[in-house]
Order: structure tokens, then sequence, then C-alpha cells
């Protein structure tokens, strides 16, 4: 066997491992909150208050569901996206880097009350993001505030 035909198999291997295992921890917890991010720097939370981890959630004024419609519509538009599950209240949805196959875990939970949707991103593997989870968020964010277009 050739160096390529051993190699492109094993690269396939090492690529498809990059992907992790889809953390048990997902979800709203019995607090009605979601997970606190590990200690690693490649996670952001609403939830989380130190300035490695935590960033704001997303606020919203008016109308619940319409905001929660329009960030579902937000993720969707998103690259390399699968959601994964999607209720009145929650959204995780797993995002897939381009050439490593990361995967993210990406959740958002809905607080009507509070006029905020929470937010958490994570990365399954590696210790480092490059602030990518980080930027993520935010790019959501700002799709978030734009107005939203009148119907036809």
């Amino acid at each position: 066997m050739t160096l390529p035909a051993v190699a492109a198999p094993l690269l396939g291997l090492v690529l498809a491992a990059c992907g992790g295992t889809r953390p048990a921890t997902l979800g709203p917890t019995t607090a009605g909150r979601l997970a606190p991010c590990p200690e690693s720097p490649n996670c952001v939370s609403s939830y989380d208050t130190d300035e490695e981890h935590g960033i704001a959630p997303l606020a919203f004024s008016g109308d619940a569901a319409r905001a929660w419609a329009r960030l579902q519509a937000a993720v969707a538009d998103e690259s390399r996206v699968e959601v994964v599950t999607q209720t009145e209240r929650y959204l995780h949805a797993e995002f897939t880097s381009f050439l490593f196959r990361f995967v993210d875990d990406v959740e958002f939970l809905l607080d009507e009350q509070a006029g905020v949707i929470h937010c958490r991103s994570a990365s399954r593997v590696g210790r480092s993001d490059l602030g990518v989870n980080r930027r993520r968020i935010e790019r959501l964010r700002a799709a978030l505030r734009q107005p939203a277009e009148p119907p036809p």
C-alpha cells in the first residue's frame, strides 16, 4: 500500500474524531438554566459572570414569540449548522467547522419575563476556540437586532 492510500483513511478517522461526543449536560437544568461553562476558554454563556466565559444574553423588546422566531431563523441562516432540538423555549444547534469538522454546541433558552434569550456556545474538544464561540453569539445578536422585513 502506498503512503497516500494509507494516509487518506487515517486522516478521515482523525477528522471524524474532531466532532467529539454530544455532552450529556445539554438542555435546561432542573433550576431552569443552561449548564455552566467548563474551565477551558472555549465556551461562553450568559449565565457565567467571569470575564473569560461571560457574555450578555440576547435582549429583545416586544413580542417574545416573534423574537424567538427571528433567532431561530438567524440560526438556520448560519453555515454548517444542524438544529438538534427546538421547542417553544429551548434551542440546541450543532455548528461544524469547515476544515477540521470541530463541533460546537450552541444553546438558547427563552426568558419571556426578563425579555432575554440566554445563550451558551461551547466547543466539544480542544482547549482554545480562538474566539469563535463569542463571535458566533455576537453575530446572532446582531442578526436579532436587524429590523424585521415587512410581510409581503
